[in-house]
């Protein structure tokens, strides 16, 4: 990425604009950098100018660990708007979709918000899994053990024992851990891991909430629940399609709602 803008507190943020339409920022999950969306920034730049970036403390932004804040990537986003016309719309992937949240709810210049499965639990149940979750990847990476906290980050997501074990035999292993810290920047986004209803109801802007058919039925019942807590919500099912959405898949969905004002 070629192209910088400075953060309110002087952090360098790496971003690409694909398109030269109505700007969309496109907000990353955990562990994802601006290559991550690429892709469908690519589908987009037809009719967008979407705008990839890497979060501080990924890929080739900069970071200050001692001030990273949800208030800070708020600022951040903030900044990405700014350079890119002054307004902008969002879409957020994963936890990328509660940042994304946040910063409309800022009142910051957003035309419309778009999420993809938002993994906000609705029952008391997941929540304490996910304050137990906090507490341990807060001990191991004030400890330095950044590859311990992947594993406890993809044991969250539910993979499996034995991929965790193959994907710490990856090559793709070591860029990983490099950035595991920012583990904790989205862990600090998803706030106790409960769906905040009162954040999709104080938007004023168009929400459309995305789920995969193929995932599990929690992500979905999440995805609904965001959708109908906003005033102008909009709730969608791409049938096939699980966390790891294809972005050829998404991308008319996507086109739609944007193009049309936040109505599709």
């Amino acid at each position: 990425m070629d192209n910088k803008v400075l953060s309110r507190d002087g952090t360098p943020l790496a971003y690409e604009r694909h398109g030269d339409g109505p700007a969309v920022v496109l907000v990353g999950g955990a562990l994802c950098t601006g290559a991550t969306l690429a892709p469908l920034a690519r589908a987009l730049s037809d009719r967008f100018g979407a705008v990839t970036y890497d979060r501080r403390g990924r890929g080739a932004s900069g970071d200050t660990v001692s001030s990273c804040t949800v208030a800070r990537e708020v600022e951040d986003i903030a900044a990405l708007i700014r350079a890119c016309g002054g307004t902008a719309s969002l879409y957020g992937m994963s936890s990328g979709g509660a940042l994304a949240l946040r910063a409309a709810a800022s009142g910051l210049p957003v035309d419309a918000v778009a999420v993809y499965e938002t993994p906000f639990a609705l029952h008391e149940g997941r929540g304490e899994e996910r304050r137990e979750y906090t507490g341990r990847l807060t001990e191991l990476l004030a400890r330095g053990r950044h590859g311990d906290a992947l594993e406890l980050f993809m044991a969250l997501t539910g993979m499996p024992p034995e991929m965790i074990a193959g994907a710490r035999r990856s090559p793709g292993w070591a860029g990983m851990e490099a950035i595991a810290p920012t583990l904790a920047y989205d862990d600090a986004v998803m706030g106790d891991g409960l769906l905040p209803r009162e954040l999709p109801a104080s938007l004023p802007m168009p929400v459309l909430s995305v789920a995969g058919g193929a995932s599990p039925e929690w992500m979905r019942e999440a995805a609904r629940a965001v959708a109908d807590a906003a005033p102008e919500g909009t709730y969608r099912v791409l049938e096939r399609q699980t966390h790891n959405v294809d972005a050829a898949a998404l991308a008319p969905l996507l086109e739609e709602f944007f193009g049309n004002g936040g109505t599709g």
